[in-house]
C-alpha cells in the first residue's frame, strides 16, 4: 500500500514537474519572440533596411515616450482615453444587463425587439460616429456614446441569450415553489449567469476601446486615439508607433483586471 502511494506521489510530482516545464517554456518563449521582434526591428532601421522615417525603431520610440514623459503630455492622453472607455465599459455593462433582464422577463418584447437589435448589431459602427458628433457635439460624451454603440447590442444579445439558457428545470422549480419572476431571476438565472456576464465583460472591455479610438479620431482634442490622427496627418511616426503600443498595453490591463475578477468570482463561489 505503501509503494503504492509513493508512486502515485511520484506520477503526481511528475505531472506537476511537467505543468511547471510547460509555463515556463511558454513564458520565456513568449519574451523571447517580443525581443527578437524588436531586435530586428531596430538592427534594420539602424542599417537602413527599413526606412526609419516610416517604421521608426523602438529606440526612437522610447525616447519619444520618454519626452512626453517629462513634460506629462503623455498622460492626460493616456487618462483620457482610459477614462472614456472605462465610462463606456461600465455603462454599457450595467445597461446591457438592465435590458437583458427586461427582454428576459417580457417574451413578447424580446420578439418585438429581436430583429432590431439584430440589425443594429451588425450596423458598421464607425458609421454611427459623424452622425453622434451632429446630435451631440464634439465633446467628450459622444466619444463615451460612440464606445457603448460598439458593443451594446452584441452585448444585450449575448446576456438574453445567457438568460434563457439557464436551467428550465430550477426556474420551474421556483415556481412550483410559489415563486414569481423576480424570485426566478434573483435566485436562479443572474447567479447561474455570472461567468456568462464576466465573459461578455471581457468581449466588451475591448469593442468600447475600438468604439472611444473612434470617437478620438472624429472629436476629440485629446487621448491616444487623438494622437494617432494628429500624427499621422504630420507624419510624425514616432508618436503614432507609441501610441498604438501604448493601446496595446492599455488593453492587456484592463483584460487582465476582469480576468483576475473571473478569477476572484470561480475561487469564492
Amino acid at each position: 500500500m505503501s509503494e503504492l502511494l509513493n508512486d502515485i506521489s511520484a506520477g503526481q510530482q511528475k505531472y506537476l514537474n511537467g505543468r511547471k516545464r510547460h509555463r515556463r517554456i511558454v513564458r520565456v518563449s513568449r519574451i523571447a519572440i517580443l525581443l527578437s521582434f524588436l531586435f530586428l526591428w531596430e538592427f534594420t532601421a539602424n542599417v537602413g533596411i527599413i526606412d526609419s522615417f516610416i517604421f521608426s525603431s523602438p529606440s526612437k520610440i522610447a525616447l519619444c515616450f520618454w519626452g512626453m514623459v517629462l513634460d506629462w503630455t503623455i498622460f492626460l492622453h493616456i487618462w483620457t482615453t482610459l477614462y472614456e472607455t472605462i465610462m463606456s465599459f461600465v455603462l454599457v455593462t450595467v445597461f446591457s444587463i438592465l435590458m437583458a433582464v427586461l427582454l428576459w422577463s417580457s417574451k413578447k418584447l424580446s420578439e418585438i425587439l429581436d430583429p432590431y437589435l439584430v440589425v443594429l448589431n451588425s450596423l458598421p459602427k464607425s458609421a454611427l460616429a459623424p452622425l453622434l458628433i451632429v446630435w451631440l457635439g464634439a465633446t467628450q460624451t459622444t466619444i463615451i456614446v460612440a464606445g457603448m454603440s460598439v458593443a451594446i447590442f452584441g452585448s444585450i444579445l449575448n446576456l438574453y441569450t445567457g438568460f434563457i439558457t439557464v436551467d428550465k428545470e430550477k426556474v420551474k422549480l421556483i415556481y412550483t415553489l410559489r415563486g414569481n419572476k423576480r424570485h426566478a431571476l434573483t435566485k436562479v438565472v443572474l447567479p447561474a449567469s455570472v461567468p456568462t456576464i464576466i465573459s461578455n465583460m471581457k468581449v466588451n472591455i475591448g469593442l468600447c476601446l475600438v468604439g472611444v479610438i473612434i470617437g478620438e479620431f472624429l472629436a476629440a482634442r485629446s487621448g491616444l486615439g487623438y494622437l494617432i490622427i494628429y500624427s499621422s496627418q504630420v507624419f510624425k511616426m514616432d508618436w503614432l508607433l507609441m501610441s498604438i503600443l501604448l493601446l496595446c498595453i492599455m488593453a492587456m490591463g484592463l483584460y487582465a483586471l476582469i480576468n483576475l475578477l473571473e478569477k476572484w468570482y470561480l475561487k469564492r463561489y
